[in-house]
């Protein structure tokens, strides 16, 4: 199934938390996606930041079509053609690249942009882009930040990433424009390599009852 933006958001606002996920090896990402699902995560973005991206997106899309897959850290017009070949639903970019945002948007393949001052705010209404990320969101000033950025931009719907954990997602999730929160913290590259699902799963599960 094809999503737009609306449809995805929609998603997002009931998940309320995105894993963001690198792996070394294309086929970890399978157990690691049976984890989140069956933990009840239906989503994964896969970051770009590993070579065997491509790969793996195509594996879960493969065998898990009902997972909602954003590529993640896409900084290249080529990373795009390979995330949406490789069956991603929509493209996450760290900062506002408006050439990757023209390509998406010529493919019709849904793009949430980075942004995180008026600035690239500005570069992506231009564009007609609502729906971005906050990154680096900790870093950039958190929750004040994204609380004195609506002021004048209350149309925007607001995926924070980065710095985010189970001591601030409450936080951030109670901004009304916040659709969800992205993290790594409950699948690091560590258990990743450890194949602990198990950890894995319980910290899941630790996350969405605090969220849910």
């Amino acid at each position: 199934m094809k999503y737009n933006t609306a449809q995805i958001i929609e998603k997002l606002r009931t998940i309320k938390v995105v894993p963001v996920i690198a792996v070394e090896e294309a086929e970890a990402i399978l157990p690691l996606v049976e984890t989140l699902a069956k933990n009840g995560l239906p989503v994964a973005e896969i970051t770009f930041r590993s070579a065997a991206a491509e790969q793996a997106i195509r594996l879960v899309r493969q065998h898990y079509p009902d997972i909602l897959i954003a590529a993640g850290t896409v900084l290249t017009s080529e990373q795009v053609i390979q995330a949406k070949n490789a069956g991603a639903d929509f493209i996450v970019t760290p900062g506002f690249n408006p050439n990757i945002v023209k390509l998406c948007q010529t493919l019709q393949l849904p793009i949430t942009p980075g942004i995180n001052n008026p600035m690239s705010i500005e570069a992506a209404l231009e564009m007609g882009i609502t729906a971005v990320k906050f990154f680096p969101a900790e870093a950039s000033g958190g929750v004040r930040m994204i609380k004195a950025l609506l002021g004048p931009y209350a149309q925007l719907q607001i995926m924070p990433t980065g710095g985010i954990s189970l001591h601030n997602i409450q936080e951030y999730l109670a901004i009304p424009n916040v659709v969800a929160c992205g993290g790594s913290w409950f699948v690091e590259k560590k258990l990743i390599q450890e194949k602990n699902w198990e950890e894995i799963g319980r910290l899941v599960r630790e996350v969405l009852d605090k969220v849910k």
